[in-house]
């Protein structure tokens, strides 16, 4: 593979330059206060989110370095079963807008874990807020940064300190001086600019092949099937069907990272509007990402490493000044990951450990700054936690990514469905899961990746079926301590901290009923 930067011409240099101008230019405009609202937040935007910012910040989020390189390889060496991680998403988006979020916008909370404090008390909101940070301060700060680091390293050749340094401060810039408002503004312009790159990208790829039937013709014949057999070694129909929705739960409805521009939503509806949006713009993972893999397989056969399909895809078909555009794309999926995380994290420490133990009666300013030291610290955190994977020798984290988190998830996804499903669910059984659980489900995680991998000892399970094994173990154990407690706690609505839980509007059904028969239509193509 050809280093891109032999290839940039002064036109690329240009487009680079202009792009960092107008990124700061909608960040500067985003972060000023509106006249009359001087205490805007730095967290939720003041609730002014469109279904549309909303949209594209959860896609910007979404995306990560890792999906440009990830998707591409898989559809270079198994076609486009990978897609099933963004279209089988639909379901568990349309149990986010329809079920869980108007309960937590009836809450009027910040944060997950004051969403449960609300049910369950100080403590299991104690334990969830420290939950939520390791999780931020891991699975999205420090493996998303080295992803992208490894990524830049790869396509640019500098050292991994240049570019993790480098493109977290670029990222923590926006979540430290304007939080979620700056974020989603800026991801809306970037995540269009992703869609153009790639969709050209994808465009020049099939006219190099000779056209779409050429390409349908050219690739094999499996590679175009969404469902694989039972027997299938990567991604078996069963452990797709059952062990994606425990990811795909603790994902799409539980993650502060993901659910904080729904709680930043201008009310209920635009909410649930902008949750329906990503699930078409996840239809796109096909033409953007997967697609230009298939090419790579068809018209570059030999790649020692399937995870450079993409960048090969790159140097051989974008012709000198555009190459510019491959470097802002980069940037601008990043930016929206790694600000994202940032505000979530900086938002969890400030409401719920800061706001909460350290100074219940902090004003909106003192907030403010302690939000904005949280960001300055997640920065470093994230910086040497890179490094310090980077210094790992043999890790394939790409590969590790969705396992990793298949054994995070399953205590999440209980204790949230328990909640808003079973009245009955009491504290006990939410705080067992919580701690016991999840140290029970982290330890064959790290069994599972480390100490017993399965290419060494095959009597594992494929990892989604593991997960989905761990998420009933600890479903029926919440459920028994809750019937069998004899001195149940369990959730009373406090009137005033809530308010009615609206029903969805009729527009938001018409675009939910849309999406489902449109996704039913894309299985049924390409079962």
């Amino acid at each position: 593979m050809n280093n891109i930067t032999d290839r940039l011409t002064a036109l690329d240099y240009g487009i680079v330059l202009a792009y960092l101008v107008i990124l700061a230019i909608i960040g500067y405009r985003a972060s000023k206060p509106q006249k009359g609202h001087t205490d805007e937040t730095l967290f939720l935007a003041n609730k002014s989110l469109g279904w549309a910012s909303i949209g594209f910040n959860m896609w910007g989020t979404n995306v990560g370095p890792s999906m440009l390189l990830a998707f591409a390889s898989i559809g270079y060496s198994t076609g486009i079963v990978a897609i099933n991680f963004d279209w089988y998403a639909f379901v568990f988006l349309f149990l986010l807008a329809i079920v869980f979020a108007p309960k937590y916008l009836a809450a009027n909370v910040s944060t997950m874990p004051e969403f449960m404090g609300q049910r369950y008390g100080e403590s299991t909101q104690t334990i969830l807020a420290w939950y939520a940070l390791i999780k931020i301060l891991i699975s999205w700060l420090s493996l998303g940064l080295f992803a992208g680091g490894f990524l830049v390293r790869q396509i640019l050749g500098i050292p991994m300190w240049q570019s993790v340094i480098v493109l977290v401060l670029f990222a923590g810039l926006f979540a430290y001086t304007g939080g979620l408002k700056a974020i989603a503004r800026v991801n809306v312009f970037q995540m269009i600019l992703l869609i153009g790159v790639s969709l050209t990208l994808t465009i020049l790829g099939i006219n190099k092949v000779g056209g779409l039937e050429a390409v349908y013709q050219k690739a094999p014949a499996g590679y175009w099937n969404l469902i694989h057999s039972a027997s299938d070694t990567k991604y078996p129909w069963p452990a797709i069907l059952l062990g994606y929705p425990v990811a795909a739960i603790a994902f799409f409805c539980t993650d502060q990272s993901m659910v904080q521009s729904v709680l930043g939503a201008r009310n209920l509806e635009q909410g649930q509007l902008g949750v329906n949006f990503i699930g078409w713009l996840k239809i796109l993972s096909l033409p953007l990402f997967i697609l230009p893999g298939i090419l790579c397989f068809i018209l570059f056969p030999n790649l020692n490493d399937p995870a450079e399909a993409y960048m090969t895809m790159v140097t051989n078909l974008f012709p000198p000044g555009m190459n510019g555009l491959v470097i802002v794309v980069l940037i601008a999926v990043l930016v929206g990951t790694i600000g994202s995380s940032l505000n979530s994290l900086s938002t969890v420490f400030t409401m719920d450990v800061y706001a909460r133990k350290i100074n219940p009666n902090a004003s909106n300013q003192q907030l403010i700054k302690v939000g904005r030291m949280t960001v300055v610290v997640g920065c470093l955190f994230a910086i040497l936690m890179a490094l310090a994977i980077d210094s790992i020798k043999g890790l394939n984290l790409f590969d590790v990514f969705q396992s990793v988190l298949g054994f995070i998830a399953p205590p999440l996804s209980v204790v949230f469905l328990l909640t808003v499903f079973w009245k009955r669910t009491t504290r006990t059984a939410v705080n067992t899961v919580l701690s016991a659980g999840s140290a029970f489900s982290l330890g064959v995680g790290i069994l599972y990746l480390w100490v017993l991998p399965p290419d060494e000892y095959p009597f594992w399970p494929h990892y989604l079926l593991l997960s989905f094994a761990i998420f009933a173990v600890l479903l029926i154990k919440a459920i028994l301590i809750s019937v069998l407690d004899k001195n149940p706690s369990i959730y009373t609505p406090v009137t005033s901290t809530t308010t009615a839980i609206l029903k969805p509007t009729q527009r938001v059904w018409i675009a939910w009923i849309a999406l489902i028969v449109i996704m039913v239509g894309l299985y049924l193509v390409f079962y």
